[in-house]
C-alpha cells in the first residue's frame, strides 16, 4: 500500500495592498502539488485585506517587510500564536508579475520551502 500523500502546507502572503507583491507570490503557487497559497493586505484599501480566518488557516505566514509582522501582531495576537511569520524582506517597488519580483521570490522561498523548486510549475 503505498504511503499516504501529505497534505498540502498552506501559505498566507502578506503585503501592504494584496494587488502586486503578495498575490505574485500566491500566483507562484498556482496548481502546485505540495503548497496552496492564498494572499492578503494589511492596509483599508487592499484588494483583500488580512482576517483573522486567513491566519487561521495558514500554516506559514510570509511577509513582505517587517511593517507587516508588526500589524499583525498588532491586530491579531492571538490568531499568530503558534504560527511561523517569516519576513521575506522584499520592498515596494514591483509591479504585479514582474520577473525580478518572482526570481526574488523564489530564491528567498527556496530556504524555506523545500518542495517549492522541484514542484514548480514554472
Amino acid at each position: 500500500m503505498p504511503a499516504p500523500t501529505p497534505s498540502p502546507r498552506q501559505l498566507l502572503f502578506i503585503c501592504s495592498q494584496n494587488r502586486w507583491r503578495s498575490l505574485t507570490a500566491e500566483r507562484l503557487f498556482d496548481h502546485h502539488p505540495h503548497y496552496q497559497a492564498r494572499s492578503a493586505g494589511t492596509e483599508p484599501g487592499a484588494r483583500v485585506r488580512v482576517t483573522a480566518g486567513h491566519l487561521g488557516w495558514a500554516d506559514v505566514v510570509f511577509v513582505m517587510e517587517k511593517k507587516h509582522t508588526d500589524i499583525l501582531r498588532q491586530k491579531f495576537a492571538a490568531e499568530l500564536a503558534g504560527k511561523q511569520i517569516i519576513n521575506l524582506r522584499i520592498p515596494d517597488k514591483f509591479q504585479f508579475l514582474d520577473a525580478v519580483l518572482q526570481d526574488l521570490l523564489r530564491e528567498r522561498l527556496a530556504e524555506h520551502l523545500p518542495s517549492f523548486t522541484t514542484g514548480s510549475s514554472q
